[in-house]
């Protein structure tokens, strides 16, 4: 019997440093995630600038020269028959003293604002932002407050 006391005393006494250390090391600290702090406000607007998009549309329009009151009997009926073949002129058109028609491209521009380019003002702070729409003389602002974490020694 004494035979195995004495290893397993070697035994316990060996392992005795391993246990006293991991008993005395600190356990892991529990990670808290700190909750955000929100509310709404709102703030004072400075200004507000349109940012615009500029859109080309080209169509084609019939014009038309006013037909020249001078002119011989045969230039007359050159221009009737080249206006009667070539499709230029319709007989609308004639009759109201309209001839040489053609269909000719048109451009027009078209702007339109696509967002907004905000100043605002919000506890003595300017801000600037870009919106989607105007949002008139006060902006309502969300107010997120967090602490940052110390850093650890």
């Amino acid at each position: 019997m004494l035979r195995f006391a004495i290893p397993c005393l070697g035994l316990s006494l060996a392992c005795l440093p391993g246990v006293l250390r991991a008993q005395t090391q600190e356990l892991p600290r529990e990670v808290v995630v700190p909750q955000e702090n929100v509310r709404f406000d709102y703030a004072q607007v400075l200004g507000v600038s349109p940012i615009y998009q500029t859109l080309r549309a080209t169509r084609m329009e019939r014009v038309c020269d006013a037909r020249q009151a001078t002119g011989n009997g045969l230039s007359k009926v050159v221009s009737s028959v080249r206006d009667r073949f070539s499709g230029g002129t319709t007989r609308e058109e004639r009759a109201a003293g309209l001839s040489n028609c053609r269909m000719t491209p048109v451009v027009r521009e078209y702007r339109r604002p696509i967002a907004y380019d905000v100043d605002y003002i919000y506890k003595g702070s300017k801000f600037r932002t870009r919106l989607a729409d105007d949002p008139g003389n006060r902006l309502r602002v969300r107010v997120s407050i967090t602490p940052q974490p110390m850093a650890n020694p």
